[in-house]
């Protein structure tokens, strides 16, 4: 599928990655895949009670989608800890800190395996994880025990290699949150936090992982909801052109998959309308923009994106670029819209166990 063949609706469709609306299918998630052509959707543990739901999930929406041009994206947040968004009869993986805290390298490795071969074998072809954050206060911290160390080295040591192994199983990874959540104590679910360190210093380290990150084959990013005063006083990371499009795209020679966190966190929503920050990201340089609206406002949204680039207020030549992208990357990881078999649960719980008690161990 290339870019020429799409309608500007179809377009504006693959810019989106939603939830399941009530927590399951419906005929409006059916009109929302068959008529207004979604890119995705992330799903949560409030979708499902237990695996075999989840794995009905996930193939009836490819099956859904089955009359569309372009696979769906189907999306996890599966970091482990306490950002688990599998079943429960799914032992829990231990926290990335840790995992990383016993500086097993073969361990953590294997912790990024189990991640990426579950998801695989359900069918999900996208985990935002793991996070590149560098860990600075407690671990209940919104970001905290979720990152991999608290210094930089630590963090390009072992949460890059998480991020190769979810690779190696064939889902993409999108490593998070750019330009570095751990600096600030505020939680954008709720605040728009803004960070003032020197720009020279962020180079040196929150940022200096997401370049690692690039050199080592990072193929998808998410954008946090955070200021970085020094370099743009302005706007947030996730709708920063100096962040996103000049660091990232121009510097940094970036040609992976951008996104946004979900930008109906009250961090973005207290400042700006959702068609001004779907503009502002698409002119930033996002491919995806995540949001966990009902179905009736994204539709009415995404008539609003059309008025824009009707309009030239998104000009038809950042939606092409950012929907080609998006269409190379299904295209590099053989998206298909097939039905998934499943794992063995007994297995993988089994692995999981086995992870688990080596880090427990390391801790005595």
């Amino acid at each position: 599928m290339v870019i020429e063949e799409l309608t500007l609706e179809e377009k504006i469709g693959q810019l989106f990655m939603i939830e399941l609306e009530e927590g399951a299918i419906t005929k409006e998630t059916i009109e929302m895949i068959q008529k207004y052509k979604i890119g995705g959707f992330i799903l949560y543990a409030r979708n499902y009670h237990n695996y075999k739901e989840m794995l009905q999930i996930v193939n009836q929406l490819k099956e859904i989608n089955q009359v569309n041009k372009i696979p769906l994206w189907i999306a996890i947040d599966q970091e482990g800890g306490r950002v688990n968004r599998m079943p429960r009869e799914i032992v829990p993986l231990k926290n990335a800190f840790d995992i990383a805290k016993t500086k097993d390298i073969e361990l953590v490795r294997k912790s990024g395996q189990i991640i990426g071969k579950m998801l695989r074998e359900t069918g999900i072809n996208m985990n935002f994880a793991p996070v590149l954050d560098i860990k600075r206060f407690k671990d209940k911290h919104a970001i905290g025990n979720r990152c991999y160390g608290e210094t930089a080295e630590e963090v390009e040591t072992y949460g890059i290699e998480v991020m190769k192994e979810i690779q190696k199983q064939g889902i993409v990874s999108v490593v998070k949150h750019f330009p570095g959540h751990g600096r600030t104590k505020k939680d954008s679910h709720f605040f728009l936090p803004t960070v003032r360190t020197k720009q020279e210093e962020l180079q040196k380290t929150d940022m200096h992982v997401f370049q690692s990150a690039i050199e080592q084959g990072a193929d998808a990013i998410m954008a946090g909801h955070i200021k970085m005063k020094d370099i743009d006083k302005k706007y947030p990371a996730t709708l920063s052109k100096k962040l996103l499009y000049e660091k990232l795209r121009m510097e940094w020679n970036y040609e992976g998959l951008l996104t946004t966190d979900d930008i109906k966190m009250f961090g973005i929503r207290k400042r700006y309308s959702m068609i001004k920050a779907v503009q502002y990201a698409v002119l930033a340089g996002n491919n995806m923009i995540l949001l966990g609206l009902p179905y009736k406002k994204i539709i009415k949204l995404m008539k609003k994106v059309d008025d824009k680039v009707s309009n030239l207020k998104i000009p038809i030549g950042y939606l092409n670029k950012s929907i080609a992208t998006t269409l190379e990357m299904k295209k590099k990881y053989q998206l298909v819209d097939e039905k998934s078999n499943g794992m063995n649960v007994e297995q993988i719980n089994q692995e999981i166990q086995q992870l688990n008690q080596k880090v427990i161990s390391s801790q005595e």
